[in-house]
This record gives C-alpha cells, structure tokens and sequence, in this order.
C-alpha cells in the first residue's frame, strides 16, 4: 500500500499535543469529509493486517520428508521391497509417513499465530464524518478519522486522545500491565514506554471504563499490533535439540552403513571369492541390519506418551519436539502476570494511624488472616480498622461470588482486593450494604482519581472517600488515632506509603466525613473536612507454588526437602513498573532484587551489549515486543535454550521465537496460544516445573530407547561382517554363499524388538536425580562415547551368543534352517535380558524393582514371547521365514546365555560406577 507522504506514520503521537495531531493528520473535532475519507483509503488501503504469503500443503508435507534419517529409512523400505518383502516394505513406508503427517498437522497449527492476531481487530468502529456519527467497518478506518470509543469496545486503531471521560483500557495484551490503564489527553515523553502512553489508545486493546474521542493516528502494519504481527511473520523458529542431534546422527550412521557395507562387499569378492550376487545380497543384509526402522516410531511413542503425562500435569503440548526440548532448558524466560502471580490484586498491608498490618493469603478467596507483629489479630482491639474495612466495604462497587469451588470477582481488580480484605476480617457484603444503605455515589473519574459514597451509617450521614493517597490527602485535615481525630501528620502518611511501595504494592487510601442532612454529593461536598483512615498496600502477589517451583528449578531453597536445583536460570520480563517486578522476584528468589533493566535501558545497547549483560540480569520490567524477542535472540546467542512464557499478542514474537514457547490456556489471547509450543492449563508457573521434569524423563526414556535398539542392529551387523571375515555360512550345491541369518529374518528381529521390547522403555517413570542434575549441553550429540562403547560392547556378546551357537547346530550335523532359528533367537532373548538393564543407564537393575517394578516391561515380553514362538514353531511363518521348531535343549542354552550377558553388563555398570566417584 502506499502511504501519503503528508502524513508520517513514524511519528511518535503520544508525544504530540492534540491541536499540533490534528494540524498534521489535516483533521478537526468534526471529523474527515466522506470523499476524503475515501480517497485516504485509496492511498492508505483498509485497516487491516496483511495476509502473508504461505506454502501449499502438498510442499509442507513433502517438506516433512527432508531428514537424513528418513531418507535412509526410504532407501531400506526401497531394499525390502526390491527383495520382495512386501510387508516390512510397508511398515517402513508407514512409519515414515507416519511422521511426515504430524509434522504437516503441528505446522499448519502454527501457522495460525497470525490469524488469531488479525481476529483480535475490531469488526466496527463509531466514526465522526461529515460532522455526524456513523457505525462503519473498522478496515475503513484512515488515519484522519475521529472515533468515539466507550466502555465494552474494542479500540479499532492506534488513536491520538483529544478528549478523555474517565477513560480506562486492558492493555494487558499489549503491554503485560496487570490492571487496566488510566488514560487523558495530555502528551507524554518521547521516548516514554507503551505502558506510559496515556494519550494513546492501542489496536486490539479493550475500554473498560468510560468514554473518550480520539483521532486515528495509524491503522494496519503501522499499528502496534500491526508492528508486533509483522515481526511474528518475520521471526524463525529454531531447530530442537532433539532434531538436530537426530539430523547429526542420521548422518553419521548413514556413513557407517555405506563404508561398512562397501567394506564387506569387496572383501567377500576379492578375499573370499565370492560371487558379486551373493556380496550384493550381503551388502543389503548389513544395510538393513543397521538401519534402526523401529527408532522413529519408537521416538514419536515416546514424546505422545510425554504429551499425555505432561496434560495430566496442566501443561498441553501443541509440537511434539517441545516435548524433550523442555528437558534441555537452560534458562525459562517467565511473564509476572497470571503466571508468576495469580493476576488477582490482594491487599497485603493496611497503614492506619496507630499500626501496619499484614494481610495473608492471596487472590480473591477470603481465606487469611490479619497480622500485626507476627501475632494474629483480635479485631476487637482494632476499631480503627474495622472501620476502615467497613468503609472499603461501602465505598465499593465490585462483588466476589463463590462459584464451583471458585471466588470469583466482578469489577475492578483494585476494589476486589478491599471486598477481599474485608472479608477475611469476618465483615459480610450484603449484610454491611444493608446496615449502611448508599445514598448517592460520585464515580471514580481518572482525572480525580477517586471515588466517593454517600451512606447512611449508625443513623448518620457519611462520606467515604477512596482513591489515590495524594488526592484523598489533600481532602483531609485529620487522622484517626487511637480512635480519636487528631490533626494529619503528612510526613508521616510519606514515610509509610514509600515503606509500602517499596514493596511494589499500590496504594489506596480512604476517608470519611461527617456529611449532616446531605442528601447527594457534589464537587463542593469532596473538596476537604475529611479524616483519613488508613492506606491499603496492594499487589498481585507470587504464587506459593510458583515459588517453590521456581526454587526447584533455580535452587534458591524454600525449605531443604523441597529445595532441588535443576541448575535452570529463570528470568522475569515484564511489562509492569520496576520496583513491582523487583519485589515479586525477590520473594520468588528471582534476582538480588536489587537490579532490574528497563525497556528505556535496554534500547540503548547493542546486540552485542545485550548478549553480554543478558545472562546476568534476571529481571527485566516496562518491556515491549521488540524487547522481549531482543532478550530470547540475545540468551540463543549465548548457547542457552530459552523457554518463554506468555499470554499476551505482545508475547508472541518472542514465544515464536523462543526453543519452548510456553502460553497461558486460562487468560492467554489466542495470538499466544498459538505462537507456542505448550499451553499452560492452570495459567501456572509450577507447571512449566513438571514439564521440565517430564522432558528430562521423556530424553533420558529416548536415550534408554537407543541404547536398547542399536545393539539389536550392532549385534546383527556384526553378524554379517563377522560371517563374511571368518567364512561362516553355508555353500549350497550351485555355489551360492548362505548367511547364517537372511535379510527378512533381520528385519523380523528388528521390528519385534522395536514394536515390543523397546516401547516399553517409553514408560519408565523418572529417575529419583532427573532434575538433581544441571540441564545438558545443548551441542550434546545423540549417541556420545560412553554409548558408543556400550552399544559396541552388547554387540559383542550378541554377536558371539549368535554364532556360538549357529555354529554348534551345524556342528551337530543339522540343518542351515535350524542353525539361523537358533541364531535369531539368541539374539532375541539376549535382547529381553538387556531389557532389563536398560531400565538404569548407569544404576544397577540387580534388584526387585529393577526387574519386576515396570508392568510395561513384562507385558512386552509376554507379547514378545508369543511372537517369536510363533516365528518358531508355527508352519505359516516357518514357511514365510525358513524357520525350524526348536528342542527344549536348545531353548537352555539360549537361557543361560541371557543370563551371561545380563549380569556382563551390570558388572560394566558397576566398574562405570566406580570410576565416576
């Protein structure tokens, strides 16, 4: 679209006075003329936000297939079916378009991120044209256009105030604020931040309270949600852990297999002297041998089982990789409100004349108690608070409402903490309204910046006065001081209001008067003769879970038992004012509660700046977008993988960008929600705490997984090129060399253990140390030494068991059949018996939990067993596989070597062990 160049979309109209706006947008209180107004929208093009361009779903589903591993899986269902194998062709086939078709679905999820922005937009808007009001399509908006906003609308632009009646608006979406936002009409500073624009009114943000009229300044990209929608379609998601430690192993095994299997072709030839056609067929034997088909199934089982125990725990996961990515997390970037706290205002302190009470508990249930020094209050003894409770009461529009075991507040949060205060105190709503009726009432205005009630209390006339402390002060020339009034100690109410909000709580303070014969209150009847009660100090406190979470992950002990450092940073990044950020993540154990970095700040360093200072600051407060996404890019530059929590479209940037992107499912915007990894059911902190914990136990589960299945596919490459070196096999009658065991009796083995034996290991519980241990290296590789040489090691003892006794068969004068039947299933029950050590990486599984503690386990091998005995002994697959029925003397030896390789390992863990104290 092409702007006009008379008008600047880059300038900063919250700095801008009214007149001078309306002078450069060349507009006036009347409004645009409806011919300007359309040749504007022919220049400007509709408010809304553009549509980016997109891939077809037949290329992001051909896309899914571009993974070595998957290649190298197509390439053995390719080798199956050339051998005719139809069946184990298809399974192959299956698991990797299996894959393929939920990587298609998570990716078409994602791609709704911007659709939700764009539903957000206001359909309507209430414009002034041609000097009368008209309902028009908000995408006709231009920059020029006078719109009345009121209560319950959503604001259709950016628009410059010109004129404010009591004007509030939730911009918590946009800015993180916890309570709705006083606006006027008055300019602020240039380079004042989004949550202090006060003469603005934001795209997609919602009016609360009030009236006002305003000019449209900006509409679609140039808008802030406009701006925040560009910068989400601009943001690249980062390849997981998980999937880049795959892509390096796929690669790596494909290079093996190809050197391997070229190896022991031209060595059968040219040492040998066997044919070209028996190498070739042996060269596929190894191939299929050591490609693990099993392993990507075995992998999506195993991160869809995490999904399931992580949504028992409240955390729902929206992309499967997130699933172990939340393992690895180095640092969890975490929004204060609704997340860190309950994004319920609770009063925590009452300052009257005589002392400073502490209030417990949080949220709107009124369930705590009021404290002075350490000790329980007898309300008997405190009159002044009582009525200053009972005053809180009245002076008071909200009401809170149980509700399927809920608390539940209607009005503002502010005046749902003092209803909240006061009925912990015992004071009960209706029946205080009822004792005191309300004669007239004088709305809470934002240029004021109070309230007042006129109400008829013990037979008198009273005016109660709430709102801010330097207004209702300024009304006031007494105190109430041990139940008497005595002249207003100024210095005083300074002192402990700066003590309070030192704290980061709010403050509100309330005063009455009596009012004689009134019989309504006017301006005049506000203006002084009050006696001030006492002030309320109010916050949205942290979570107590959210704290002990957060001690969990960062080791900053609440108490010693439940105090288990998973070596994660967290950082706080907010919206809301310093000294509240600082002093929820002081009680959070968030921070030296001391240092905090401003958006202001933050704008004036570098990237190179940032990501040197970073790593150290853990709180950061008056963020915008920009800053958050600057913060996740800056911690990934470090090497750290970041998690971010969010539930705002001003989140969204930076939970796309993010490893985890983690939004809240309660009080989330949709924009959130589907810019992220995992949704947080619960709105909880704590909950990001087990997933991290499921995500350890879903990687340590993946790597119990691996190192069971590629012995398996070790063991039977070993076979091949061990026959190959030393000569054993058989030569028929016309010349051809036999293997002791054929390519479809590989795959069988392969894909039993895998469908059986191996998805067992997908439900091990987690390890008593899973988070006793700091996050893993995010360059960590998949397969590291110590597995190499254990996946070497089993291999071995497979190997040898296998042509042990395949040899000792033919050495008794059987058949080849027999001798492979026996060869197969000492590889198989050497598996079931590794099982078992596979249950404990490094610990020993010589115990009875070890070997009867998991149902899965022993479920498997009961399936297992019915597999392979009819792979043995039922003719159908006798025919299919070249297989004999075994003797019972056959099955012992087969036993005993289980039993050899079982305890071989355990002795490797043992000596592993001690060498590692």
């Amino acid at each position: 679209m092409n702007n006009q160049p008379r008008i600047s979309d880059k300038r900063k109209w919250h700095s801008v006075p009214t007149d001078e706006a309306m002078n450069i947008l060349e507009t006036g209180p009347d409004g645009l003329s409806i011919k300007e107004a359309t040749d504007r929208l022919n220049s400007f093009g509709p408010n809304m936000l553009a549509q980016t361009a997109r891939k077809g779903p037949l290329t992001r589903f051909l896309l899914q297939f571009h993974n070595v591993l998957i290649y190298v899986l197509l390439v053995a269902a390719v080798i199956t079916a050339l051998l005719q194998e139809w069946v184990d062709s298809m399974v192959i086939f299956g698991v990797t378009i299996v894959n393929a078709l939920i990587g298609f679905i998570q990716e078409g999820k994602a791609e709704k991120s911007l659709d939700s922005i764009r539903n957000m937009l206001a359909p309507q808007a209430v414009v002034i044209r041609d000097g009368k009001r008209q309902t028009i399509s908000a995408q006709d908006l231009v920059p020029g256009d006078v719109v009345v906003l009121k209560a319950g609308d959503k604001v259709p632009a950016d628009i410059r105030l010109f004129e404010s009646r009591d004007l509030q608006i939730d911009e918590s979406a946009l800015t993180g604020e916890s309570v709705a936002v006083s606006k006027n009409t008055h300019e602020v500073d240039e380079d004042s931040s989004l949550g202090d624009r006060t003469s603005m009114a934001f795209s997609g943000t919602l009016v609360t309270y009030g009236q006002a009229r305003g000019v449209v300044s900006t509409t679609g990209e140039n808008t802030q949600i406009g701006r925040i929608s560009s910068m989400l379609s601009q943001v690249d998601t980062l390849t997981t852990p998980l999937l880049r430690q795959i892509a390096r192993f796929g690669h790596m095994l494909t290079a093996v297999i190809l050197v391997l299997a070229g190896l022991t072709f031209f060595f059968g030839i040219l040492i040998r002297d066997y044919s070209a056609g028996d190498m070739f067929l042996a060269a596929v034997g190894l191939a299929v041998a050591a490609i693990p088909e099993g392993l990507p199934a075995i992998m999506t089982i195993t991160l869809a089982i995490g999904v399931q125990r992580m949504a028992r725990r409240n955390a729902i996961i929206r992309s499967l990789p997130a699933v172990e990515t939340l393992g690895s997390v180095t640092i969890i970037c975490s929004d204060k409100t609704g997340t860190l706290t309950k994004n319920e205002m609770t009063v925590q302190n009452i300052q009257t004349g005589d002392n400073l009470f502490t209030v417990t508990g949080a949220g709107y249930s009124p369930d705590g108690v009021f404290k002075l020094h350490d000790k329980e209050v007898d309300f008997n003894n405190y009159p002044v608070l009582m009525e200053m409770l009972r005053s809180a009461f009245l002076c008071n529009d909200a009401d809170i409402k149980e509700s399927d075991g809920h608390w539940k507040l209607d009005g503002a949060p502010t005046e749902g903490a003092l209803v909240t205060a006061a009925m912990k105190a015992g004071l009960d709503q209706e029946k205080i309204n009822a004792e005191n009726p309300r004669q007239d009432s004088m709305p809470f205005s934002s240029e004021k910046k109070f309230m007042a009630t006129l109400n008829r209390v013990d037979s008198k006339n009273v005016v109660i006065l709430k709102g801010a402390p330097e207004r209702v002060m300024e009304r006031c020339s007494h105190q109430r001081h041990q139940g008497k009034d005595k002249p207003l100690d100024l210095d005083f109410w300074q002192k402990s209001g700066e003590e309070i909000a030192s704290k980061g709580q709010r403050l509100l303070a309330v005063a009455v008067k009596k009012a004689g014969d009134l019989q309504s209150v006017q301006d005049k009847d506000v203006e002084d003769g009050f006696t001030l009660l006492g002030v309320f100090g109010i916050i949205d406190p942290p979570r107590e879970e959210a704290i002990e979470a957060a001690a969990k992950l960062i080791g900053d002990c609440v108490s010693v038992k439940e105090c288990r450092s998973a070596g994660i940073r967290v950082k706080m990044i907010t919206g809301d004012h310093a000294l509240t950020a600082l002093s929820i993540a002081e009680k959070l154990g968030i921070g030296d509660g001391k240092t905090a970095l401003t958006g202001k700040e933050l704008e004036n360093k570098s990237d190179e700046d940032l990501e040197k200072v970073t790593p150290d600051i853990d709180v950061f407060a008056r963020t915008s977008p920009e800053h958050k996404l600057r913060l996740v890019k800056a911690l990934q530059a470090r090497n750290h993988i970041v998690a971010m929590t969010g539930d705002g479209v001003n989140d969204a940037p930076a939970l796309k960008r993010a490893d985890v992107g983690v939004a809240m499912g309660k009080n989330g915007t949709e924009a959130a929600k589907e810019a992220s990894d995992m949704v947080l059911a619960d709105d909880n902190f704590a909950s990001i705490a087990n997933a991290v914990e499921e995500g350890r136990t879903v990687y340590d589960n993946l790597k119990k997984a691996i190192l069971f299945i590629l012995p398996t596919n070790g063991g039977q490459a070993l076979l091949v090129i061990a026959s190959i070196l030393m000569g054993i096999g058989v030569m028929d009658a016309t010349g051809h060399f036999t293997l002791p065991v054929t390519p479809p009796q590989i795959l069988w083995i392969n894909m039993v253990t895998a469908v059986s034996l191996a998805l067992a290991l997908a439900f091990e519980p987690s390890e008593a140390n899973v988070m006793n241990r700091p996050p893993r290296s995010p360059d960590e590789n998949l397969v590291s030494g110590f597995l190499l040489w254990r996946v070497t090691f089993v291999s071995l003892i497979l190997v040898t068991g296998a042509l042990g006794h395949y040899k000792l068969i033919l050495a008794g004068g059987y058949s080849q059949d027999l001798a492979s039947t026996a060869a197969i299933n000492t590889l198989v029950v050497g598996q079931v018996f590794y099982l078992f050590n596979s249950r404990y990486i490094y610990e020993s599984s010589l115990n009875f939990q070890g070997i009867f503690g998991s149902r899965p386990v022993l479920l498997s091998i009961a399936v297992l067993a019915v597999l392979q005995l009819s792979f043995t002994y039922l003719p159908p697959m006798q025919f299919i596989f070249q297989t004999e029925a075994l003797a019972f003397s056959s099955w012992i030896l087969i036993f005993i070597f289980g039993i050899i390789l079982f305890f071989l390992v355990e002795l490797e863990k043992a000596i592993f062990r001690k060498t590692q104290t």
